[in-house]
């Protein structure tokens, strides 16, 4: 007997043309689409040809228009400012409408690109909807990154328009954006028409006559505009991965397959309905900010929640358990990160006890690996289903995920479970032949991508085919490693780039990650593969323990090294780690195992354009010197 997860995965791969019609007729159309799949340009596919759409009229004018105006569509909670405000539908709708207007006085019009450089601020979300409201695409640029950095998607996109703020706000320190601004326009071969400043009161920025307008001279006296059609194929945003080198790939989202597979996720994968409570824990200049803070939950009728606070220190380490509480949401999704430092701070969980989040329904995880430590500790103390799955910037929702509206499977600790629908997900050798159940190989998605995927990136099909599809033709290649079991479950073990050779033998640095953070005293923990003259490459492990531990780390390292020997056995030849105060991370949580490893080698390395913290990587080299490994060199 077949479940409804069964089904609608099995539906997804033998008709897909037939399964994401169904879906794609709870959005509104202007115009149906002529083919749902269309398959003539080859690996090009394209989703819904012909039809004609647009995303904000979904997102915003339709619950408007269907009962939702006086439900609140977003609330921004800002523990760093003390502010929390709530906009209703119509209250969203109206003020998306008036900087849509304020946009297209600057001239901007559909195709045209709108950057935006700004904070987790209403307004973030307030922009990125008007772009879509004009048929504009927008490109969001974390905001705080380097000059140089945001210089080199200036140029990639070529935004006619920026839109930006006077300052970010990290904890209690304020981040002034107007000068990284400055520079990355100087550095630039683009230049913008126009620049839009959002005046934050802890930090006035100084305007450029003639190119710089505030963003409330700006919206005054315009009219609202309306949505602008576009094809369903025609761009929504670019998006840049995070890589540290070379030109950026610009990651290319289209209105109607993204649309269409967004709202079908928010039901089926997160279990939640039109006017539950949502929030994602992320960033909006992140992929997850994309998707699941503005465009899934609003396209779905929820009430989403935009966060300008961490896990911890915005006051402490019962944050979370605060905008659940107050705000009564259903679903989390954030890293986990997040989890590690809240377990880290609050071990026993005590400030729990101070809220009440019967509310709470599901807890998901995403990002990087969730190892099983941090997902028991959240499922005995917050008493819900951890759900951990597995997507990517490209993606732009999940690849696995145990979806949670259609059937609940049993959760298997470092398994994001089961492919979701529309992912038809194979494991393959070099050879990119399909490998025995069990055994560790590349991870890819049979081609076609679903709907919602990136169908190219920003003027680079070449680079495109290059990045993504040649290694294994006729498949997607993810660049995860991992294997599937009997039942279907898919581990995803690490990057393909992470799993390391130790005299001839294969072995996953992240099955090593999951025994040390078994230890009771380790917070979070990274394991890689650094060169060894004798057996090509051997692990070393970074503990970073939780907070009040007074043992010896001499004696903790003795543990863990015993622990990986005892599970994996001498073969893993796993026999130094480190206590490190903290572990080198991207802003958005990710642990950059790569350049620790090119410290550790003793090669030449770019100081990463993500990097929350440049001193993380001094406490590294200081800590790899300590146990033998020599200092590399920042180029």
């Amino acid at each position: 007997m077949t479940n409804p997860y069964v089904e609608a995965f099995e539906s997804s791969i033998k008709t897909p043309d037939v399964f994401w019609a169904k879906a794609a007729e709870d959005l509104h159309w202007y115009k149906k689409w002529d083919k749902v799949l269309d398959d003539s340009n080859k690996p090009f596919y394209r989703w819904f040809t012909g039809g004609v759409v647009n995303t904000c009229y979904n997102a915003l004018d339709y619950h408007v228009e269907n009962g939702r105006a006086d439900q609140t569509a977003l609330i921004y909670d800002s523990p760093v400012t003390d502010t929390i405000k709530k906009y209703t539908y119509a209250q969203l709708r109206d003020e998306v409408a008036i900087f849509a207007g304020a946009l297209a006085a600057q001239g901007v019009v559909k195709g045209d690109r709108v950057l935006i450089y700004m904070p987790m601020i209403a307004e973030a979300a307030i922009a990125m909807l008007a772009c879509a409201r004009l048929g504009a695409v927008h490109s969001v640029v974390f905001g705080g990154f380097a000059a140089n950095e945001l210089a080199t998607r200036i140029n990639d996109a070529k935004p006619k328009v920026i839109v930006s703020a006077s300052c970010g706000i990290e904890i209690k320190r304020v981040i002034p954006y107007k000068a990284l601004l400055d520079g990355a326009i100087e550095m630039a071969d683009s230049k913008p028409d126009a620049c839009i400043i959002f005046q934050r009161p802890m930090e006035t920025a100084s305007l450029i006559a003639g190119r710089d307008i505030d963003w409330a001279t700006a919206i005054k006296g315009v009219k609202p505009h309306d949505c602008v059609p576009v094809a369903a194929t025609d761009p929504l945003y670019i998006l840049y991965t995070s890589g540290t080198t070379g030109i950026p790939k610009g990651v290319v989202r289209d209105n109607g397959g993204h649309m269409v597979a967004l709202k079908w996720t928010m039901k089926a994968v997160y279990n939640v309905d039109a006017g539950d409570v949502y929030w994602a824990a992320s960033d909006v200049g992140w992929v997850v900010g994309h998707s699941y803070i503005v465009y899934g939950p609003l396209l779905k009728g929820c009430t989403t929640i935009l966060y300008e606070g961490k896990p911890v220190g915005t006051p402490d380490a019962g944050a979370f358990w605060r905008v659940i509480s107050q705000h009564k949401v259903k679903a989390l999704f954030t890293a986990p990160t997040a989890f590690r430092a809240i377990k880290r701070e609050d071990p026993e969980g005590k400030l729990l006890k101070d809220y009440d989040i019967s509310c709470f329904a599901t807890l998901f995880l995403a990002g990087e690996r969730s190892d099983p430590d941090t997902l028991k500790w959240a499922e005995t103390h917050i008493g819900v289903p951890v759900i951990d799955h597995w997507w990517q910037t490209e993606t732009g929702w999940a690849i696995a995920a145990n979806c949670m509206g259609l059937h609940h499977y049993p959760v298997v600790y470092g398994s994001p479970t089961k492919p979701v629908p529309g992912w038809n997900v194979q494991v393959v050798n070099p050879e990119n032949e399909v490998v025995k159940t069990g055994d560790i190989g590349a991870l890819v998605v049979k081609l076609p991508l679903p709907p919602g995927s990136l169908p190219t990136l920003w003027n680079n099909d070449d680079g495109f085919v290059k990045s993504y599809l040649d290694e294994f033709p006729g498949y997607y290649k993810t660049a995860d490693a991992g294997y599937m079991d009997e039942n279907g479950y898919v581990y995803v073990m690490s990057r393909t780039d992470d799993i390391i050779n130790v005299a001839g033998h294969r072995l996953s640095t992240g099955a090593m990650e999951e025994i040390l953070a078994d230890h009771p005293q380790v917070a979070e923990c990274a394991v890689l593969g650094v060169a060894d003259d004798l057996k090509g490459q051997v692990p070393i492990g970074f503990l970073v323990l939780n907070a009040g531990v007074t043992r010896d780390h001499k004696e903790i390292v003795k543990e863990v090294v015993q622990m990986v020997r005892d599970r994996i056995g001498p073969v893993a030849s796993f026999k130094t780690a480190t206590v490190v105060k903290r572990l080198p991370k991207t802003r958005s949580g990710k642990i950059l195992r790569g350049t620790i490893q090119k410290i550790a080698d003793n090669k030449e390395y770019k100081l990463p354009a993500t990097i929350d913290d440049p001193a993380t990587l001094d406490e590294m080299a200081v800590a790899l010197t300590s146990i033998g490994y020599a200092k590399a060199k920042k180029s």
